[in-house]
């Protein structure tokens, strides 16, 4: 038996956005314990020159709908970036789950040679819906993902491994 596209795509994104919400909630309680403003956590980065925690959730939301849709063949839904706060943040992830579940098997499955043309400016990026998928969504995904979990880590918020796994 195959890995379909949605099976490589969907079950593994909510799992994941799931354990994410669940390390937002860590955080959020972690601020409230030692008497921190929520709004350093949600603004903080590893680095001048890279987004802010707030921002990680918003692109990894962004990735993962925009995939969705290009390989449904549907609209992209537009979420104002607006989120500043966890529980604006985790809303915001509750809608991009509501979303991706939204979105059928039937309407992702045989998407493995589509043409999804991504534009950045006046600069094109053609893919195969696979390659798509395996070369660009999920791998950026994990990136927002991994970033949001290092930050929280990194200011002390007490999760490991097992919370990035969800288990």
């Amino acid at each position: 038996m195959s890995l379909s596209m949605y099976q490589a795509f969907v079950p593994p994104v909510v799992h994941q956005f799931s354990a994410l919400s669940k390390i937002l909630a860590k955080g959020m309680a972690f601020a409230g314990e030692k008497g921190i403003d929520p709004a350093t956590l949600t603004e903080a980065r590893l680095a001048e020159d890279m987004f802010p925690l707030a921002k990680q959730v918003q692109v990894a939301s962004d990735v993962v709908k925009g995939g969705v849709a290009r390989l449904a063949g549907i609209e992209i839904p537009s979420f104002p970036d607006t989120e500043t706060t966890f529980p604006e943040l985790q809303e915001r992830i509750a809608k991009t789950i509501a979303f991706v579940e939204s979105v059928s098997a039937d309407q992702i499955d045989g998407s493995e040679q589509k043409t999804v043309t991504l534009k950045a400016g006046e600069q094109e990026f053609p893919f195969i819906g696979q390659d798509y998928l395996l070369q660009f969504v999920l791998p950026n995904f994990y990136f927002h993902i991994t970033t949001a979990y290092a930050l929280l880590r990194h200011a002390g918020v007490p999760i490991g491994k097992r919370d990035f796994l969800g288990m």
